[in-house]
């Protein structure tokens, strides 16, 4: 694997190039778990069942091929750079559309740089895939730092303000002058922040499976819509306990699940059950088994369980958090996640399983575009990638106008282009 120092500001072709002893020790543990009993006819509804999960370890350990999906995620130009001494791998891929758009594509947490897979062909190359080539983008795809290889982080601190700042820096190491940015989950958070940080060179944020918050005013839950309603609920009656785990105590589950490739799996797969879509189905009814697996087996190889989760600790501690009888409340300290609001233009996409409240998103940004699906679960890009790449082109068919004078592709001489 190519490597940067902590002062290197070169960006460095990367390789992903997983040792085979870290395989065979993956396969090693998971045929030594030790299993525990389980109460009979519970189900989901106590967390992941024993059966379940011994049938989807084996699969990870005697059918999943480690070393196709590797070459898969290779097969994207990949490198590394240092930016004030953290270290960034990120995917850049250029359109064959010399005024394609820049765009930044952020993931989430239990996710990856990998979730974009199905989505970079027909956003760099819609030509190619029955699209306009007037849509087209040239991505930029980073692990977030704490994630994947943009590993180890760089100090405590690493909250979606510093995170924002990094990459808007990236950008500018890439000689990119004007760019979109489209995230998800914590790429939600990260995304507008690089928006509010550099208004004049991101000419839109594109959002799908954000949270908007209430921050303590009085009224500001009278008057939602019945569909608003709804989901403040669905927020509301949200199993919280992995939140709860990341933003208070990261380290601690943290050492059982780099131990234990079981653990991590179990620790992931939870979520995908829960947060894609239909909320009857199981993971893979939404997002293809091995592609669930590769995720997992990014954060186990690269051992980043713990620092992963710290955003949450970096984000959620910065607000008060109160438990009433086991149930999370914001309380008056959640104003600390309604920052001024953004100026750069805002979409907001929802699927049928996002919590977003209308009313609470257009206050902390400017939503020019607000589109409701009936379907789709938290992880689009797996999930619905053609949804997803139809609504981005959409989103950004106004915003890629270049003002007057306006550049918006890559300086000469740029490296890793």
């Amino acid at each position: 694997m190519a490597d940067t120092t902590p002062h290197d500001s070169t960006i460095s072709p990367f390789r992903i190039e997983i040792p085979q002893a870290a395989v065979d020790d993956l396969h090693a543990r998971i045929a030594n778990t030790r299993w525990p009993d389980e109460l009979p006819g519970v189900g989901w509804s106590r967390g992941v069942p024993v059966g379940y999960l011994r049938e989807l370890a084996e699969h990870w350990r005697t059918a999943h091929d480690w070393r196709a999906q590797e070459a898969a995620l290779n097969a994207h130009p990949q490198f590394r750079t240092t930016i004030e001494g953290q270290r960034l791998h990120f995917l850049h891929v250029r359109s064959p559309e010399p005024d394609a758009l820049p765009l930044m594509l952020l993931h989430g947490w239990p996710g990856t740089f990998a979730d974009f897979l199905d989505v970079i062909g027909p956003l760099t190359d819609p030509r190619a895939h029955g699209g306009d080539p007037a849509d087209a983008f040239h991505l930029v795809i980073p692990s977030l730092p704490g994630f994947g290889f943009s590993t180890p982080l760089a100090g405590p601190g690493m909250n979606a303000d510093r995170m924002a700042g990094l990459l808007t820096e990236l950008m500018a190491r890439l000689g990119y002058r004007r760019y979109g940015v489209q995230g998800y989950d914590t790429g939600s958070w990260v995304a507008p922040r690089m928006g509010r940080l550099a208004p004049e060179r991101v000419v839109g944020v594109h959002l799908n499976a954000m949270i908007s918050f209430p921050v303590g005013v009085d009224g500001e839950t009278e008057g939602l819509s019945e569909a608003d309603q709804r989901r403040w609920q669905r927020m509301r009656d949200f199993n919280d306990g992995y939140l709860l785990c990341n933003a208070k105590r990261p380290a601690t589950v943290g050492h059982a699940l780099h131990d234990s490739p079981v653990g991590q799996l179990a620790w992931i797969v939870e979520k995908f059950k829960e947060l894609t879509w239909p909320a009857e189905g199981l993971p893979e009814d939404a997002v293809d088994r091995d592609r669930i697996l590769t995720d997992v087996s990014l954060y186990w190889f690269t051992g980043t369980a713990v620092s992963a989760a710290q955003i949450y600790y970096e984000e959620i501690s910065a607000a008060e958090w109160s438990a009433e009888d086991g149930e999370g409340e914001w309380g008056e300290g959640a104003g600390d996640w309604a920052p001024e609001r953004g100026t750069v233009p805002t979409g907001v996409l929802l699927s049928a399983h996002d919590v977003t409240v209308r009313p609470w998103a257009e206050r902390d940004h400017h939503v020019v575009s607000w589109t409701e699906l009936d379907e789709g679960g938290h992880f689009l890009a797996m999930e619905a990638p053609d949804v997803l790449t139809a609504e981005v082109r959409a989103f950004f068919r106004e915003p890629r106008r270049p003002a007057p004078g306006a550049h918006t592709g890559v300086a000469g001489g740029v490296q890793g282009a």
